[in-house]
C-alpha cells in the first residue's frame, strides 16, 4: 500500500468510521459524549442523504420518536430527535401537531441536522482500501489515516430482479429514484412492483395527483395480499436487545426459519397508508367513476420484461395457477423490490482474514468481524448482518443500543441492558416461581 500517512493533524483515530448513515450516524453521536475516544467518519457522498428519491409527501416513520440515533442508551444526549426540536425552536409546534408518526422528510432533516452538527464527520471521501500492520490503514480518495478500529456502516443499495436489473433508465427505475422520475406520469399506464411500504406509498401517491393522473396504476406483490406490518406491543418485542441477543445465539435454520415468519413485523405496510390506499381507489372509482385506473394484482411474480422504453410488458405468474401466465403493459414500471447490502470491496486486503458466515461477516456480540488479529483491534459491522442479528438489524429500532454495544468494546466496559421482555424467550427448565422444583 502506496502512502500511508497520518490525517493532516497527525491525529492516529481511535475508531474510523466508513458511511455516514443512520447507524455510523448514531455511532458518531453517541462518541461526541465520548471525547477521549478520538474518531472520523467517511462518507463518499458530498453531502448528507437518507433516501431522498423517495420522500413523497406524506411518508411517515414506522418506527416510534424514541427511536432515533441516540434516546434509547442516552436520553440526555444532545442529538436526540427532541433536541433538534427544541434547537430548531419547534418542539411546542410538534407537540399540537398531534402527529399519528413522524414525518419521514422530518425525521430525514433531523439526521441531516445531526451530521452538521458533528465536527467529525466528513463528506465527498471515498474509502479505497482497509489494510493492517498493527494498526488499520484506511486509504481514502484524499488520504490515508490509521485507526485502531474501524466501523463500517454503508447501508444497503437498490435491489431490482435480473430482468429487470439490465435495462434501467427513465421509465423503468428503483423507488429510489422515484420522486424525480415520477413526477410527470400524467395519462401514461404505470406498473409498481412490490408489496412493501414503499411500494404501497408510490401507489398512493400515483392515486393522488389530480389533474395529473396517470391513466392507470398497476401494483403488483408477490405477497399473497397487502399485508400491514404487525406494530403490536409482544411482536415489538422482537426489537429489543435481550430479543437480539437470544436470535443471535440460535442456529443458523432456527434463524432463517424465523426471519422469513416473521417478516411482516419488519416490512409490512403502516395501516394508515394501506386505509388512505383503500379509501383513494374507493373515491375513484365509485365517486368519481374512474374505472380500471387502479388494478391491484397481489401473489403474483414478475418473471419476465420485454419490450422497451415507455412500451414495457412484463409477464406475471400467478402463485396459485402457475401454468396460466398473465401479461401486463406499461409505459413506466417503478421497481419497489427492497435493497442489498452495498458490496465492501474495500476490505479485500483483509478478506483470508475475517470469518464468514454465507454472505454475511461473522460478527461477536460487540458486532465486531471473528478474525486473526489481535483483540484489541476491531472491524465493527453495522447494519449487515440480519442473518445473525435478525429482523431489527436493518431498521432503526436498536441502532442506538447497537452503537452503545460498540462504544463499550472501546471503552472496555459493559453498560446494563434496560430489563428483559416480558416474555422469556429460552428454555426455562424448571420454573421456580411455579413451584416446578
Amino acid at each position: 500500500m502506496a502512502d500511508i500517512t497520518t490525517d493532516d493533524n497527525g491525529v492516529r483515530y481511535h475508531c474510523v468510521g466508513i458511511g455516514v448513515g443512520p447507524a455510523n450516524l448514531s455511532l458518531a453521536s453517541l462518541l461526541h459524549s465520548h471525547p477521549k475516544i478520538s474518531n472520523l467518519f467517511l462518507e463518499r457522498k458530498a453531502n448528507f442523504g437518507w433516501h431522498d428519491g423517495q420522500l413523497v409527501a406524506g411518508a411517515a416513520l414506522q418506527v416510534p420518536l424514541l427511536k432515533d440515533l441516540v434516546t434509547l442508551s442516552d436520553p440526555t444526549n444532545a442529538f436526540s430527535f427532541l433536541a433538534y426540536l427544541h434547537a430548531q425552536g419547534r418542539i411546542y409546534h410538534f407537540v399540537n401537531s398531534q402527529f399519528d408518526a413522524i414525518p419521514r422528510q422530518e425525521f430525514r432533516n433531523y439526521l441531516e441536522w445531526a451530521s452538521r452538527n458533528n465536527k467529525n464527520l466528513a463528506f465527498g471521501e471515498t474509502v479505497r482500501e482497509v489494510a493492517f500492520d498493527g494498526m488499520f490503514h484506511v486509504r481514502t480518495s484524499r488520504r490515508t489515516v490509521l485507526a485502531e478500529n474501524v466501523a463500517v456502516g454503508v447501508g444497503q443499495r437498490p435491489w431490482v430482479p435480473e430482468h429487470g436489473a439490465a435495462r434501467l433508465g427513465p421509465t423503468q427505475f428503483h423507488v429510489h429514484d422515484y420522486v424525480d422520475r415520477a413526477a410527470d406520469v400524467a395519462g401514461k399506464r404505470v406498473a409498481v412492483v412490490g408489496g412493501g411500504q414503499s411500494g404501497a406509498e408510490a401507489v398512493l401517491d400515483l392515486l393522488s395527483r389530480p389533474g395529473a393522473m396517470p391513466r392507470q396504476v398497476c401494483w403488483v406483490s408477490r405477497r399473497q395480499n397487502y399485508f400491514p406490518i404487525d406494530d403490536s406491543p409482544f411482536t415489538n418485542d422482537y426489537y429489543m436487545p435481550c430479543h437480539s441477543d437470544y436470535f443471535a445465539r440460535l442456529d443458523l435454520a432456527a434463524r432463517a426459519d424465523f426471519n422469513a415468519g416473521q417478516v411482516l413485523t419488519s416490512d409490512g405496510i403502516s395501516l394508515s397508508t394501506l386505509r388512505a390506499l383503500y379509501q383513494r381507489i374507493y373515491l375513484l372509482r365509485f365517486v368519481a367513476g374512474a374505472e380500471g385506473l387502479a388494478v391491484l394484482r397481489p401473489n403474483r411474480e414478475v418473471v419476465g420484461l420485454d419490450g422497451g422504453p415507455g412500451a414495457w410488458r412484463l409477464t406475471l405468474r400467478h402463485n396459485h395457477h402457475p401454468g396460466a401466465p398473465e401479461r401486463i403493459g406499461a409505459d413506466v414500471v417503478v421497481w419497489a423490490t427492497g435493497y442489498r447490502p452495498e458490496p465492501m470491496d474495500f476490505l479485500a486486503p483483509l478478506a483470508s482474514r475475517l470469518e464468514r458466515e454465507h454472505d454475511e461477516y461473522r460478527i461477536d456480540d460487540s458486532f465486531a468481524v471473528r478474525w486473526d488479529g489481535p483483540i484489541d483491534r476491531n472491524i465493527f459491522m453495522q447494519n449487515s448482518s440480519r442473518r445473525q442479528r435478525g429482523l431489527a438489524e436493518r431498521n432503526l429500532s436498536l441502532i442506538a443500543w447497537r452503537s452503545q454495544r460498540i462504544i463499550d468494546r472501546l471503552r472496555g466496559v459493559r453498560t446494563d441492558d434496560q430489563q428483559h421482555s416480558f416474555i422469556d424467550w429460552s428454555v426455562v427448565p424448571d420454573d421456580p416461581m411455579s413451584g416446578a422444583r
